[in-house]
C-alpha cells in the first residue's frame, strides 16, 4: 500500500477538561517528511497523541488520504494504517523480541517479521532475547518495528532518539531515511535533536503553546538564526 497524505484543519484537543492544542491546521503529502519541533510542554505530544486518536478532541479534523477519521478510535485509525510509536517505548517486556513483533503483525504471514529483522539487524540477533534484556535503544527498535509490521501509511514517531547513544541514533535515523525513500510511510517525527530532524526532514514545523509558530523547509529555517533562538531556544 502506498504513502498517504494527512490533513489536519482546526484541531483543538486535550486531556478532559484541558485544551492543549488550539486551532491546529497543516498537511503533508504523501511520502512527505515532516519534523515537529519545540521547546517541552508546547504540544508536540499531544499533537500526536491526538492525530492517533488518543486525546479529546474539541473541534477540527484529521484527514487520512482525504478520508476523516476524526470520529474512529484510535484501533480504527491504526486499521486504517496510521502507525503510532509513542515516548516510553511501549514493549511487552516479559515477551521476546519475536513475540512482541507477532503481536505487531496483524494477520500477515509470520516470516514478514523478516523486513523488521532486516531494518533493525540488533533485533534479528536477539530475537529470543526477552524484552526486558534489551538496551533502552534496543527497546526503541523493537517499538518501532513492531508499528511498522503492520505497514502503516502514515507513521507518528515521538521522540524516538531519547536518552540514547549517539551510534544507536545514526543507527535509528538511518532505518528511518530507507523506510521513507520506500516510498511506502509518511513520516511525522516529534525530536529535541534539532540536526538529526532536520537532516531527515522536508518540511519542518516548530509548535509553541498548543499552535504552530512556524512551518517551512529546513533550509529556510537553517536561514533563520533568530527564529532558532527565539522558539527553540538554541544558538544556530
Amino acid at each position: 500500500m502506498p504513502a498517504a497524505s494527512l490533513e489536519i484543519a482546526g484541531l483543538s484537543a486535550g486531556y478532559g477538561p484541558t485544551r492543549v492544542l488550539e486551532d491546529v491546521g497543516f498537511s503533508v503529502a504523501a511520502g512527505g517528511r515532516l519534523a515537529i519541533l519545540g521547546r517541552n510542554g508546547m504540544g508536540k505530544t499531544t499533537l500526536l497523541a491526538t492525530i492517533a486518536g488518543q486525546t479529546r478532541r474539541y473541534g477540527g479534523s484529521v484527514k487520512l488520504d482525504g478520508a476523516d477519521v476524526s470520529g474512529m478510535s484510535g484501533s480504527a485509525r491504526a486499521l486504517k494504517g496510521l502507525g503510532y510509536v509513542p515516548q516510553g517505548r511501549c514493549i511487552f517486556k516479559s515477551l521476546t523480541v519475536e513475540e512482541n513483533l507477532f503481536v505487531g503483525l496483524k494477520g500477515r504471514r509470520r516470516d514478514a517479521m523478516e523486513e523488521a529483522y532486516a531494518l533493525f539487524p540488533r533485533l534479528a540477533e536477539r530475537r529470543r532475547n526477552l524484552g526486558s534484556q534489551l538496551s533502552g535503544g534496543e527497546q526503541q527498535m523493537l517499538a518501532t518495528a513492531r508499528t511498522i509490521l503492520g505497514k502503516p501509511t502514515v507513521l507518528l514517531l515521538d521522540e524516538p532518539l531519547e536518552g540514547l547513544a549517539p551510534i544507536i541514533c545514526d543507527e535509528l535515523m538511518a532505518a528511518f531515511d530507507r523506510l521513507a525513500a520506500a516510498g511506502d510511510t509518511t513520516i511525522l517525527l516529534v525530536e529535541q535533536r534539532i540536526r538529526a530532524a532536520l537532516a531527515f526532514a522536508d518540511r519542518v514545523m516548530i509548535m509553541e503553546r498548543g499552535r504552530i509558530a512556524w512551518i517551512g523547509t529546513p533550509d529556510e529555517l537553517e536561514a533563520e538564526p533568530e527564529t532558532v533562538e527565539r522558539l527553540l531556544g538554541v544558538g544556530h
